[in-house]
């Protein structure tokens, strides 16, 4: 079997994830740090662009790494309109949609444009692999009790598909052959329904909804929220920082950390206990909901991200849910591993690269 060279790019808020990669194997890993009062110094993330790749470069030099005779080139991507799952070739509307930063301004739309550049430099292929920008929900999942306001898929793509497809492997099926629920336990929490090889629902871990995390409030009586918001306790930022940043065990707590949050347990404090407690409980909870959007055929549910390693979690969520099927854990992130066999997929021929056209696959209801 022929060996393919992959490099693996994940534009981080103040570093970025590289890696190298021969076909499933990483020969080379680093989390490139990035100043982040240089970082400060740019107005527009696209505007960081060279200053990253020459950090980059700068630690591929030391490393004594080069990037001559690399097949393919292989981002997390971001900023594009909603997109069905795959590995999409880099062209010029995706590119042109990732400077932009056209849905969303983060630096995982500099993956793209780093892995686009290296390409062209180097030779070989640039591929987005499951972008943050999949969205696979079903019609029905889409609808709120207010017209106008309408649920998005907005979680941990990448990882999520990657799961998917090993835990197929594993069991000697196809990840479109499996009816699965899988949770993402990390500082974001996404529980999400796969149907035969679609995330056909899931909750939005960046507007608010489902399972406290970490950093993210989750679901919230909405009446509440008006009412904090026009307390005149607290800014617009504030408020939306509540959602993302400092809700959840970081509101609660204090800290984002669930190590830290186990010790405070450990020592006997009953509020920490009451809080961690209950965010597993809400994972649960949903995670049974996902069970209703599936009809009950499930084929095994999943826990991943960092709190999977986390024995009293998954003792927890197993006494919750093992009525409805096996729970399997594959703790941690696999999210480098996922770009670079997205893009192997695609050179062995075992799956077909998509064309980005800028389309969105959902854009409202027409009626």
């Amino acid at each position: 079997m022929k060996t393919y060279k992959v490099f693996a790019i994940n534009p981080g808020s103040t570093s970025t994830k590289i890696a190298m990669f021969e076909n499933d194997k990483a020969v080379f890993s680093k989390n490139v740090s990035h100043d982040a009062n240089k970082l400060k110094e740019f107005k527009e993330i696209r505007d960081q662009f060279d200053y990253r790749r020459e950090t980059i470069v700068e630690e591929l030099k030391k490393a004594g790494q080069s990037l001559e005779g690399i097949d393919a080139f292989s981002a997390r991507g971001g900023g594009l309109v909603n997109v069905e799952g795959g590995v999409y070739e880099i062209g010029e509307m995706l590119l042109e949609h990732a400077r932009e930063g056209y849905t969303v301004k983060h630096p995982a739309t500099l993956g793209a444009q780093l892995a686009a550049a290296f390409s062209k430099e180097y030779g070989g292929q640039a591929f987005v692999v499951n972008p943050p920008d999949v969205d696979e929900f079903c019609d029905v999942a889409r609808v709120t009790g207010l017209k106008g306001i309408y649920r998005e898929s907005r979680i941990h793509a990448l990882n999520q598909k990657e799961i998917g497809i090993r835990y197929g492997a594993q069991v000697g099926k196809k990840y479109e052959e499996l009816n699965l629920i899988i949770c993402h336990i990390g500082g974001g929490i996404s529980v999400t329904a796969h149907h035969h090889g679609k995330m056909i629902d899931s909750n939005d871990i960046a507007n608010g909804d489902g399972p406290m995390a970490p950093t993210r409030c989750g679901q919230l009586p909405v009446k509440d929220v008006i009412a904090m918001c026009y307390s005149g306790k607290f800014t617009e930022k504030e408020m939306r920082d509540k959602v993302t940043k400092t809700g959840g065990l970081v509101d609660h707590l204090g800290t984002s950390d669930a190590r830290e949050v186990g010790e405070m347990i450990r020592n006997g404090d009953a509020y920490a206990k009451r809080i961690y407690d209950a965010m597993i409980y809400e994972i649960g909870k949903t995670a049974g909901a996902m069970a209703a959007v599936l009809k009950g055929k499930v084929d095994a549910i999943i826990l991943t991200g960092g709190i999977s390693h986390d024995q009293y979690v998954v003792d927890y969520l197993r006494d919750m849910l093992s009525f409805i099927a096996p729970l399997e854990v594959m703790a941690g992130e696999f999210e480098m591993e996922a770009l670079a066999a997205g893009a192997i997929r695609v050179l062995r021929g075992e799956e077909k690269a998509k064309v980005y056209t800028g389309a969105p696959v959902w854009n409202g209801f027409s009626c």
